[in-house]
């Protein structure tokens, strides 16, 4: 059993880039391929796809690299943890990297980043940042 499935999934994604892997396998669940699809939209990961591996579902993610086979990501870091929930308002959203990097918040409306939540005025769990 599994106590944080998003630092699992962002722990994956990191690993996989620094071993220089193409792509990656994350166990799937709503939660994951919606942050997973913010990523590729913000243009961390090249791809998000969804299969099955031996009759359970699983996202595999494609990850983004540079000439150099720099990855397109410098740092994830997760945020709100099981023992330490981080909330906060619309007003409060902290800009990560001086608005270079992305955070990504869970709301009343669904998966979103800063921007977006800002722009909607809406606050909620800030789930992790990447830049």
């Amino acid at each position: 059993m599994m106590t944080d499935p998003i630092s699992d999934m962002l722990a994956r994604i990191r690993n996989a880039a620094m071993a220089h892997h193409d792509t990656t396998r994350i166990p799937m669940s709503r939660m994951k391929k919606g942050i997973a699809e913010l990523l590729k939209r913000e243009g961390y990961i090249a791809d998000v796809r969804t299969d099955e591996v031996m009759g359970r579902p699983s996202i595999t993610v494609a990850l983004k690299y540079d000439n150099e086979r720099t990855p397109a990501f410098r740092k994830l870091r997760r945020v709100s943890r099981p023992g330490r929930r981080v909330y906060v308002g619309s007003g409060d959203i902290p800009r990560v990297m001086s608005g270079l990097g992305v955070s990504i918040l869970s709301t009343s409306k669904g998966l979103m980043t800063d921007r977006e939540a800002r722009k909607n005025r809406v606050g909620g769990e800030l789930l992790c940042e990447v830049y």
